[in-house]
C-alpha cells in the first residue's frame, strides 16, 4: 500500500520560518522533483542533506508545514534511546525512482494517495524497524520481518540498529 521510492537530494535549505525544519528538492526520476519539508535539523548537519540518495514515502497526502507544502517524507531510522536519527538508505547502485518494497510484497501495486482517515501508514509505521544488522524492514503480525528491498538488494542504515523507522 505505501509507495516507497528511491529519490535523490539535489539540494536542502534551513525552512526559512522554521529553526527545525528543512525544505529539499527531490529528484524522484519525474518530470518535476519534489519539495520535501523534514525535522531533521536537530540530527542530521545540512553538509549530510545534500547530494544523497535517500527512501521516500511518496503517497502521503501532501501537507504545509509553515507555509511549504511538501510532497513526501524522507524515511529515517530513529535508535532505540531517541538520539540518533539517520536515513534508511538505498543500496549501492539505486536511481531515482526505483521502487522500494518488502521483501514477500514484490510488484504489490500501492495506494495512488493514502487516505488519511484510514490510517493505512500509521497502522503499517508501528512494525517498521531496523534489526541486528541495521537492514531496514517491517515486522508482520507472526513477528516476521521483512527486508526494505531496491531490486532484491536490502536498504540500511548506518549504525542503527533495532530502531524504528519514521
Amino acid at each position: 500500500m505505501l509507495d516507497l521510492r528511491v529519490g535523490h537530494i539535489t539540494n536542502a535549505q534551513k525552512h526559512p520560518d522554521a529553526d527545525a525544519l528543512y525544505v529539499e528538492i527531490i529528484e524522484l526520476g519525474e518530470p518535476e522533483p519534489r519539495t520535501v519539508v523534514s525535522g531533521l535539523v536537530r540530527f542530521i548537519p545540512i553538509e549530510q542533506m545534500q547530494d544523497r540518495d535517500v527512501v521516500l514515502v511518496c503517497n502521503l497526502k501532501p501537507v504545509a508545514m509553515r507555509g511549504v507544502k511538501s510532497f513526501a517524507m524522507v524515511l529515517c531510522a530513529t535508535s532505540p534511546d531517541g538520539n540518533t536519527v539517520e536515513f534508511v538508505e538505498p543500496p549501492k547502485g539505486s536511481k531515482p525512482g526505483d521502487r522500494v518494497y518488502f521483501e514477500g510484497f514484490e510488484g504489490a501495486e500501492p495506494e495512488e494517495v493514502l487516505k488519511p482517515k484510514l490510517k493505512i501508514f500509521e497502522t503499517i509505521q508501528p512494525g517498521m524497524f531496523t534489526n541486528d544488522d541495521r537492514e531496514a524492514g517491517w515486522y508482520d503480525d507472526e513477528k516476521k520481518f521483512h527486508k526494505l528491498l531496491v531490486g532484491g538488494k536490502v536498504c540500511t542504515t548506518a549504525t542503527i540498529a533495532k530502531g524504528s523507522l519514521k
